[in-house]
């Protein structure tokens, strides 16, 4: 696979529940045209989520930035909340509370940041390179 140079793309999204189709096809779009199709699939989902997180808690627009460094893709959903996520332990009988965890198991690291005016960041990484098949455990 050829390497492709840094780069970084970023839209503006409005606090609608169609904001998540938006960023999932401003996702697939960027990785497409990078060659990184075969992130698509996890980046989507975490953008996803990540996306559904902003439009739901935070209320506001938000900004979607997707970038490359060196052998990491970036993903950072920023909004005009200055409520930090909170990871939970979802219920069986409530279908939220799984996004998070989503965002875990499928990015390579991920966290928040609070800049200046106190206003967060989630982002997630994802290695560029193609990984080997996923290992689940069974218990």
């Amino acid at each position: 696979m050829v390497p492709t140079a840094d780069w970084s793309h970023r839209i503006v999204l409005t606090a609608d529940p169609t904001s998540a189709s938006l960023a999932r096809d401003f996702v697939r779009q960027h990785l497409v045209a990078h060659r990184l199709a075969h992130l698509v699939d996890d980046v989507r989902l975490v953008a996803s989520e990540l996306a559904t997180n902003a439009v739901a808690h935070a209320q506001t627009p938000f900004v979607v930035t997707l970038s490359t460094a060196s052998r990491s893709l970036l993903l950072v959903i920023e909004d005009e909340s200055t409520s930090l996520p909170v990871r939970t332990t979802p219920d069986a009988m409530d279908p939220g509370g799984r996004g998070l965890m989503i965002v875990e198991l499928l990015s390579q690291e991920w966290g928040t940041r609070t800049d200046e005016q106190g206003l967060k960041s989630v982002w997630a990484s994802f290695p560029k390179q193609r990984r080997g098949p996923r290992r689940r455990s069974v218990a």
